[in-house]
């Protein structure tokens, strides 16, 4: 994979930047109940898409959530449009993908969790009884 150029790394920054503050401006933060928060943006290349990859938490319906913003992309890029404008030749397509890396991190811990109980549990391990 090719590494990010630092021009990159800057318009992802500044996207992150803007649309967080979008997201509170249109009241996205908050969906059933849960959090939503981007993770992390990665621009491509030729930064005309920028891959906004978005952590909930607590959200019960994972996929309504991710329809939710998809169904508002359009508003949600003529705010980004608004506000970096001056920045950017041209404006980045938007695409919304579902960061799993805390459910993954939840399931490593849990994982970890039942290894020390099991080790705890060992009946072939040597007792240290004086």
């Amino acid at each position: 994979m090719q590494q990010e150029s630092k021009r990159q790394k800057q318009v992802a920054g500044e996207v992150q930047e803007v649309l967080n503050e979008i997201f509170r401006k249109l009241g996205l933060t908050m969906v059933d109940g849960g959090m939503v928060s981007i993770s992390s943006v990665k621009m491509t290349p030729d930064l005309l898409e920028a891959r906004v990859y978005i952590s909930l938490f607590q959200v019960t319906d994972r996929e309504a959530a991710m329809k939710k913003l998809e169904d508002r992309t359009w508003e949600i890029k003529r705010e980004l449009a608004a506000s970096i404008k001056h920045q950017v030749r041209r404006i980045p397509v938007l695409q919304f993908h579902l960061d799993e890396t805390l459910d993954q991190v939840y399931k490593m811990e849990e994982l970890f969790r039942k290894i020390h109980e099991n080790d705890n549990q060992d009946p072939h391990a040597p007792k240290n009884d004086v």
